[in-house]
């Protein structure tokens, strides 16, 4: 029997992982991060899986690195068949838990979803996601209602920069960045 309890939501939804597939014989699975170090899915024991039925709480038993990979057991699966309903779901938190930043660090679940307008108060459009790169991150920028044209732009995301200014409240990012180009 399965440990699949029916939840509410989390406040603040956000995507940390991926349930890749079965692992093993007794109900281990094999997982993908998004956190950084990739380990830090393990800090987070309660998982939301969103189901077609609904938001369905689960709890991690215990974690590993295997290889260049991760692992983890959920409890209350412990065997490859039962584990397999819950293959192929991503693992959310709610935000909410996550620790506290300095002042001027972000999450990037932050950041998108920004309005970026230039300095000179041209709308590019909405961060749509962050890429990392071997120099620096960079923020895609897509064409949203009211942008300045409809180009997809990468922006290297570099405060003091090209990233001016930054203000959650009002869901905006200033940059130092041509609209031409």
């Amino acid at each position: 029997m399965s440990e699949l309890k029916q939840a509410a939501a989390p406040e603040q939804a956000l995507v940390v992982g991926r349930i890749t597939s079965v692992y093993g014989v007794k109900g281990w699975v094999k997982l993908y991060s998004h956190t950084d170090p990739m380990q830090g899915i393990f800090d987070y024991k309660h998982w939301w899986l969103k189901t077609p039925s609904g938001w369905k709480t689960v709890e991690l038993s215990q974690g590993r690195l295997q290889g260049r990979g991760l692992v983890a057991s959920v409890k209350g699966y412990n065997d490859r068949d039962l584990v397999k309903e819950i293959c192929g779901m991503d693992i959310y938190i709610d935000a909410k838990e996550l620790p506290a930043l300095e002042e001027g660090d972000y999450y990037w679940s932050q950041l998108e979803g920004l309005r970026v307008t230039t300095k000179e108060g041209v709308l590019l459009g909405k961060v749509s996601q962050l890429m990392e790169t071997g120099a620096n991150d960079v923020i895609v920028v897509r064409a949203c209602e009211g942008s300045f044209d409809r180009e997809e732009r990468l922006i290297p995301y570099a405060p003091g920069s090209f990233v001016l200014d930054i203000n959650l409240e009002q869901q905006q990012m200033v940059v130092d960045w041509d609209p031409e180009f």
